[in-house]
């Protein structure tokens, strides 16, 4: 297995996991599940209309943090908006009725991945093992 593989595998296992973002100097945090891995990249997807849009756009340092009982993944770097068709299918495969839901109200999904991006496997105390991604 590769690490972007052991990544995506973690995120799969957690089923919740979150995005920190900023909104100015105020941190934000929200609960996504989506996540596509393409091309050796994990892709996520926000609506353009939230407020997460703008602040990824704003600042796109971001974190994402997941947990499996007692250990934790944090996984953190720089958006990178892409919006590859493929994975934009796939996405839309993944959640079903919901691409009515956008088409109706004139919305658009954005697809993203990490770049210059570090994933921590952690423990309680320590980093068990990293792995560093650039593209």
């Amino acid at each position: 297995m590769s690490d972007i593989e052991k990544v995506d595998s973690y995120l799969t296992d957690a089923k919740i996991f979150f995005l920190a973002t900023t909104d100015g100097d105020q941190p934000k945090c929200r609960p996504l599940g989506l996540h596509i891995l393409h091309d050796d990249k994990i892709y996520f997807g926000v609506g353009d209309f939230k407020d997460v849009y703008s602040q990824i756009r704003a600042n796109p340092k971001v974190e994402i943090v997941a947990t499996r009982g007692e250990d934790i993944l944090r996984y953190y770097g720089v958006v990178c908006l892409d919006d590859n068709p493929d994975v934009m299918a796939k996405t839309w495969d993944a959640l079903g009725d919901l691409k009515a839901v956008y088409d109706e109200n004139g919305w658009n999904m954005k697809l993203f991945y990490l770049d210059d991006a570090t994933a921590e496997f952690r423990d309680m105390f320590s980093v068990v093992e990293s792995f560093e991604f650039k593209y």
